[in-house]
């Protein structure tokens, strides 16, 4: 793995403007892949069926478009996102994500992700902790990594959500740091998806296609280019 501190020219900028950047990241894989426009897919470890579909098919899609997807490396909904942009035959297409980790970046969590942490370094990914090697998993260490997703992305997408799943944290987060949260609704009476539905009544912006993502995205990178 490689260190960077937060004065190297390859620490991603993005990082130096959150309200507590780490001094710090351990990376495995293509690091150049940290200094590229992001986006964050998040949501539920035990997604349903359609919830898998759809945040497959839109990391596919946003990676088509030029977008790094960046996640959690967690069950369900964060493989997904990580599974999505790796499937991919255009070679200037892969290899477009990136893994943040609740853990040293020489621990594999959870344990049985080995493949999914071998496919995202071999094929042009990056894995990234601001976390010590060794650190184990523990439940302060992933709002930590939450607060890292956020803070490298453009802007965060919860797919499917629980009220009390993590991903709301990531969404807080992404908002504190002036961003643009994106839900995606679903029935009513979906208990997996109460966390977007609460998102969305709190001012989240509605989606069903992730070119309404691009578009959001890229009217306010150009406002912060012109403005």
């Amino acid at each position: 793995y490689r260190l960077l501190f937060a004065e190297d020219a390859a620490f991603p900028t993005q990082l130096r403007q959150i309200f507590d950047p780490p001094p710090l990241l351990f990376c495995r894989g293509d690091i150049s892949r940290l200094q590229q426009p992001q986006i964050a897919i998040v949501g539920s470890r035990k997604p349903t069926t359609h919830a898998q579909k759809i945040t497959f098919d839109m990391a596919q899609y946003l990676v088509q478009a030029g977008y790094v997807i960046t996640s959690g490396l967690a069950m369900g909904v964060d493989k997904r996102a990580h599974l999505g942009a790796l499937a991919q035959t255009d070679i200037n297409c892969q290899g477009h994500t990136i893994g943040v980790m609740g853990t040293g970046i020489d621990v594999c969590y959870p344990n049985h992700h080995d493949q999914l942490f071998s496919q995202i370094v071999d094929r042009g990914g990056c894995l990234v902790s601001e976390l010590l090697p060794h650190t184990q998993p523990h439940k302060h260490t992933f709002p930590r990594r939450n607060r890292l997703v956020a803070g490298l992305s453009l802007a965060t997408i919860v797919t499917e959500a629980t009220i009390k799943s993590g991903s709301l944290i990531t969404a807080r987060l992404t908002s504190e740091q002036g961003k643009q949260v994106f839900a995606i609704p679903s029935h009513i009476d979906n208990t997996n998806a109460e966390g977007c539905h609460h998102l969305i009544r709190e001012g989240a912006t509605l989606i069903y296609h992730p070119q309404q993502v691009i578009e959001d995205v890229n009217g306010q990178l150009d406002y912060d280019n012109n403005g």
